[in-house]
C-alpha cells in the first residue's frame, strides 16, 4: 500500500528534543514517549483539521463518555529503521482495517485513511531519530480513540478525539510464562466486543489474571464463555499449540481477535511446510497431549513479543511442565518474521511499507 503524506496538517514543533536523555538500551516498554503526538477531533460528523503537537496532557471534561460508558479502542503496531536509515511499516493496512471495525463495533466514527495513515507518516517523519537501527530496536506506534463529548446520558458521544503517540521499544522479554487455563473466568462472549481493540476487553481480564499470578502464573490462556471447553487467546495475545509437528490455532470470531503477528505467523510458517490447522481446540486434547507427551509448544502472538513461549499450564489443579527444545517452532518463526521486519530478508508477501 502507498501511504501519503497530508498537505493540510498543522504542526507545532516542540522546542526542545527529549531524545538526548533517554537511554534506548534500557528502555522499560511504553513508559517512554516521543516529542510529539497526533491529535484529530471530530466534532457533529466532520473530522477537524488534524495537528502534529508537542506531547503533552491535554484537558477533558469530567462527563466524557469516555469515562462512563467506555468508548475507547486502541492499536498496537511498529515501525523499524533498516541498516539504510529507511523506516518502515509492518501490515499497517491490516491494523488501519482492524482500528475501524472496532470503531464501526463501539459506534464511534471511522477514521479516514489520509488522517490515519497520513497523519502517521507524518508523525514518523518527524520522530525518525527515536526509531533505532539494530534487531530488537523498535518505535511502539499506539493509534487511539476515545469519546470526548459530555453529558452523562447513555447514548454514544457525538464528539472524539483521535490520537498517536509512539514509545521506543526494546526486545519485549517477560521471562518464563506459565499459564492457568481458565475454567470460570471468559475473555469475551457471542455478541461482545471480543474481535474489537476496546479498551474494556482489557480491563476486564485484570481480575482473573491478577488471581492467577497470586498462584503462581504469568498469564491466563481463556476458554470459550459458554462451555470452557475451547482454547482462545493467552493472556493479550493469540496462542499456538504445537502437537507433533503441526501447528494449531483457534479461528478469528466475536471472541477472539484478528491479530496481525497471528495471521502473519501462520502464513510464514505454511511458507516453510510446517503444517497448520486453523480449528477450535480443545481443553482435553490439550491435557491429553500433554500426558502422551506429543505436545512440543504453546506459543503467544502479538505485537509487543511478537512471539511468547509458554513453559507450562495448569488445569484443573494439574501442572503440566512442556519439554525444552534445542529447537523450537516458536523461536525460527519469530527470526523469520522479524527478518522481514527490520529488512534483513526478502519480504516476499509484500507486507513492508516504506516511510
Amino acid at each position: 500500500m502507498e501511504i501519503k503524506t497530508i498537505a493540510d496538517i498543522d504542526i507545532k514543533l516542540a522546542s526542545v528534543s527529549k531524545i538526548k536523555d533517554v537511554d534506548f538500551e534500557t528502555l522499560s516498554f511504553g513508559n517512554v514517549f516521543t516529542d510529539h503526538m497526533l491529535v484529530c477531533d471530530y466534532e457533529n460528523g466532520v473530522w477537524k483539521k488534524p495537528s502534529i503537537e508537542p506531547y503533552a496532557p491535554f484537558m477533558i471534561d469530567p462527563s466524557a463518555k469516555v469515562f462512563h460508558y467506555g468508548q475507547a479502542i486502541f492499536e498496537g503496531m511498529k515501525a523499524y529503521k533498516d541498516e539504510q536509515d529507511d523506516v518502515w511499516l509492518f501490515r499497517p493496512d491490516q491494523n488501519y482495517e482492524r482500528f475501524n471495525k472496532s470503531a464501526v463495533r463501539m459506534a464511534m466514527p471511522e477514521v479516514p485513511e489520509d488522517v490515519f495513515m497520513g497523519g502517521l507518516k507524518q508523525l514518523l517523519e518527524i520522530e525518525k531519530d527515536w526509531v533505532k537501527k539494530g534487531k530488537g530496536s523498535s518505535l511502539y506506534i499506539r493509534p487511539f480513540m476515545i469519546a470526548t463529548g459530555k453529558g452523562v446520558v447513555a447514548a454514544p458521544a457525538v464528539f472524539y478525539r483521535f490520537m498517536i503517540i509512539l514509545s521506543p521499544a526494546k526486545s519485549y522479554y517477560s521471562g518464563e510464562v506459565k499459564v492457568l487455563i481458565a475454567e470460570h473466568f471468559s475473555r469475551a462472549a457471542n455478541g461482545g466486543i471480543g474481535a474489537a481493540k476496546a479498551a474494556g476487553n482489557y480491563s476486564a481480564q485484570f481480575y482473573p489474571t491478577k488471581l492467577a499470578n497470586e498462584k503462581g502464573y504469568q498469564q491466563i490462556i481463556w476458554t470459550d464463555d459458554a462451555t470452557h471447553t475451547k482454547l482462545e487467546e493467552a493472556g493479550t495475545m493469540n496462542v499456538f499449540f504445537r502437537i507433533n509437528d503441526t501447528l494449531y490455532t483457534a479461528p478469528t470470531s466475536e471472541r477472539i481477535l484478528d491479530g496481525v503477528t497471528r495471521k502473519s505467523l501462520i502464513d510464514l510458517a505454511k511458507r516453510e511446510n510446517i503444517n497448520v490447522e486453523v480449528r477450535p481446540v480443545l481443553v482435553t486434547e490439550l491435557v491429553e497431549a500433554a500426558q502422551n507427551g506429543t505436545l512440543q509448544e504453546i506459543f503467544g502472538a502479538g505485537t509487543a513479543a511478537v512471539v511468547n513461549p509458554i513453559v507450562g499450564f495448569e488445569y484443573q489443579g494439574t501442572y503440566y511442565e512442556l519439554p525444552k527444545l534445542d529447537k523450537p517452532v516458536a523461536l525460527a518463526l519469530k527470526e523469520k518474521l522479524n527478518n522481514i521486519q527490520y529488512k534483513l530478508e526478502e519480504d516476499t508477501f509484500g507486507w513492508t511499507v516504506k516511510i
